[in-house]
């Protein structure tokens, strides 16, 4: 059972962003929240970048579903991108992003 992302959203946004809240593109993407990746784009566009340490933290409790590590890894076949590239535009290890290649036969 997936976490109900729009609620949880609906409720930071009213708490502690309510500016935000009347944004019509922050609503859109709020309504078509499906994947970890697209929660993912989300939060980056609520929250901006996170600072350096911060985000490294973050980065180690992050978990993917296969739609979305199919859709990074598609997204990098489709690009051209290596794995160091790849990995640099997510904030995902190299060494995951190989394991997931070896795991999808990819």
């Amino acid at each position: 059972m997936t976490p109900d992302y729009k609620q949880i959203y609906s409720d930071i946004l009213q708490e502690k962003f309510p500016d935000k809240w009347v944004d019509a593109e922050i609503i859109n993407k709020l309504n078509t929240l499906n994947s970890a990746l697209d929660v993912l784009k989300f939060n980056k566009l609520i929250f901006g970048e996170p600072e350096s340490m911060i985000g490294f933290n973050n980065q180690r409790l992050r978990s993917y579903d296969e739609e979305s590590i199919l859709k990074i890894l598609r997204y990098q076949k489709q690009n051209g991108l290596s794995n160091l590239q790849i990995s640099n535009d997510f904030k995902i290890s190299r060494n995951t992003i190989t394991k997931w290649k070896s795991i999808f036969k990819i």
